[in-house]
């Protein structure tokens, strides 16, 4: 039961880091930025949340910190 636990929580933050790297490539390609923005916001918000901190053992924001270091052009390519 434990594993099914582990999968549900590595899901959502797998899923919230996606979400991420979407919303900041859409503020810089597209007309989407207020809508992009707060996604990044709510997201950021998350990764600072005691709720992220159950869920995961990883540093929010460190984890911040690498997402904002990458190219968001990169991500496009993948």
């Amino acid at each position: 039961m434990r594993r099914n636990w582990e999968a549900l929580a590595n899901a959502i933050v797998s899923q919230a880091v996606t979400d991420y790297r979407i919303a900041r490539y859409m503020a810089r390609v597209y007309r989407y930025r207020e809508t992009s923005r707060a996604i990044i916001r709510e997201v950021e918000h998350f990764f600072r949340s005691r709720w992220f901190n159950q869920l995961t053992d990883i540093d929010g924001k460190a984890l911040i910190r690498n997402l904002r270091e990458e190219d968001v052009w990169t991500f496009k390519n993948t």
